[in-house]
């Protein structure tokens, strides 16, 4: 058996997308039906990632490694402190940072996130995915609204590096700043804050546990910066062809695009279908 972990954005779907290529979904039908168990593997929290998730798999390692289910049971659960919270909150907005808040259900951004997306650079697919998300209004609520409820990660965007400065000053000791790769002279930085007791990796060795299964069977398909730790810990990794360079140069195989339905062509490639 196999354990198979798909990133969401990028690659399985197209970013800020909910619908999987026919071609991907009839691939993890016939890995499924040979015995093999598919997670989903995003920064999604459960929330946005349910219309993937009721396509059918046999659990989802959610906010990026802070929430894992495995065939409805929750094998792990790790909010952030909340003063944390509080605290890089308050200096990132005071530093001008965009920021969105992240529950286990539900996402709260700041109200003027929108304006800003819409002069940003879509140059990967996490910028691409909140910006559909934000217009298609995808569970997304204002941060005015949120009601106190455990945060698991924060996601940010800005204009300068030096806006993030003071709170990697404070904070980078126990939360790493995953930022994705952006074009040279890009204008928005993208990323998110993960506290470094969990990540992809983790999650993925955790998942391997629960069913005994060795790290050398586990398979993972991604294409952003936020998919690294996950490219470095499965047995076998494959990137998209539309993803992040640093992600190609360590991967084991570079696949065509997710709209050149490369996710197929990953499982065919690995003779799991």
């Amino acid at each position: 058996m196999k354990l198979i972990f798909l990133d969401i954005d990028g690659t399985l779907t197209e970013a800020g997308e909910n619908t999987p290529p026919d071609s991907a979904l009839r691939a993890i039908e016939k890995a499924r039906q040979q015995g093999n168990k598919v997670f989903l593997c995003s920064g999604r929290n459960i929330g946005m990632a349910k219309p993937v998730l009721d396509y059918g798999f046999d659990g989802i390692i959610a906010l990026a490694g802070a929430y894992v289910i495995a065939e409805k049971e929750v094998i792990y659960d790790q909010p952030m402190d909340p003063a944390d919270f509080d605290d890089l909150l308050k200096i990132l907005h005071e530093d001008g940072v965009f920021c969105t808040a992240e529950t286990k259900d539900r996402t709260y951004g700041d109200e003027n996130l929108s304006d800003f997306l819409s002069t940003a650079d879509s140059d990967n697919s996490e910028i691409e995915r909140w910006r559909k998300a934000l217009q298609s209004q995808l569970g997304i609520q204002p941060m005015k609204n949120y009601d106190g409820s455990p945060a698991y990660k924060i996601v940010i965007m800005c204009n300068r590096a030096s806006q993030l400065a003071r709170a990697r000053e404070l904070y980078e000791k126990d939360y790493d700043f995953v930022i994705q790769e952006v074009k040279e002279h890009g204008n928005c930085i993208n990323g998110e804050l993960i506290h470094r007791s969990f990540d992809k990796g983790k999650a993925i060795r955790l998942v391997a546990a629960h069913y005994g299964v060795d790290i050398a069977d586990t398979v993972g398909f991604g294409d952003s910066m936020n998919d690294l730790t996950m490219i470095e810990t499965v047995g076998t990794s494959l990137c998209m062809g539309n993803g992040a360079q640093a992600l190609k140069d360590i991967s084991d195989f570079i696949l065509p695009s997710v709209k050149e339905d490369g996710l197929a062509k990953g499982f065919e490639l690995l003779g799991l279908i």
